[in-house]
């Protein structure tokens, strides 16, 4: 498992890497993220060693970050991989009634969607990185403010004061037509920089996953979050 873990992290960096070089970009920009739905502990961790080695032969290389999608599956992992994560990103929904288990173990939460979340965060915490995450597809099965409402709420979030708006986060249509994903992905780095511009967030564009993550990387993105092609197929 090892070797298979160590291999599926060349390729996806290659990959990243590749579609960096096609878009005149530095694979610096663009880190990658672990999306650890289902895994358990010991395959992040082995996963997470294998990066390490990774490093230490290639020192240009940006260690790997670690998201979770269930609040539930954070609190049961976090403690055990608190001494090689550097902390977890939650990259999925957050209920109200869970932000106090989510804010124990996690760095980053990306999947703020709107203010009554962000005043939630913002009462409990200090200092807490997030994203806003924008809905650029308009499918109804995904989370996120309209891409109408995007600068709205960075400008409520912002307001509160507390909180550190390093970007936005979407994630992307599910379509085999190349074009319209793309479209998503530039929708969501036109609202980044016009947000930006106006000092309220931050130059993060968490997009782009195993299957979209080249069109992601072309249109500007800063993390890519990669589960599948590292682990393989999720665990039910």
């Amino acid at each position: 498992m090892d070797d298979e873990l160590d291999d599926r992290l060349a390729a996806v960096r290659a990959r990243v890497a590749r579609a960096c070089s096609d878009a005149g970009r530095d694979p610096g920009a663009v880190r990658v993220l672990l999306a650890t739905k289902t895994q358990d502990a010991s395959t992040i961790r082995a996963a997470l060693e294998a990066d390490a080695r990774a490093c230490a032969a290639d020192p240009t290389l940006r260690p790997v970050l670690v998201g979770e999608n269930r609040v539930q599956e954070l609190v049961a992992k976090a403690p055990l991989l608190a001494d090689v994560t550097g902390g977890i990103h939650l990259i999925g929904q957050l209920q109200a009634n869970k932000v106090n288990a989510a804010l124990r173990w996690s760095s980053c939460i990306e999947s703020v969607d709107s203010i009554a979340l962000a005043r939630r965060l913002a009462e409990r915490t200090e200092g807490l990185d997030v994203l806003v995450q924008v809905n650029v597809s308009g499918e109804p099965t995904k989370s996120g403010t309209s891409p109408e409402g995007a600068l709205p709420l960075l400008e409520e979030v912002a307001g509160l004061g507390t909180l550190c708006v390093r970007g936005l986060m979407t994630i992307g249509l599910r379509s085999d037509e190349s074009a319209a994903v793309r479209a998503g992905f530039d929708t969501l780095r036109r609202l980044r920089d016009a947000g930006a511009a106006r000092g309220l967030c931050g130059p993060e564009l968490s997009m782009g996953m195993s299957g979209d993550l080249d069109l992601a990387v072309a249109a500007g993105a800063t993390v890519v979050r990669v589960g599948t092609a590292v682990f393989g197929a999720r665990r039910v």
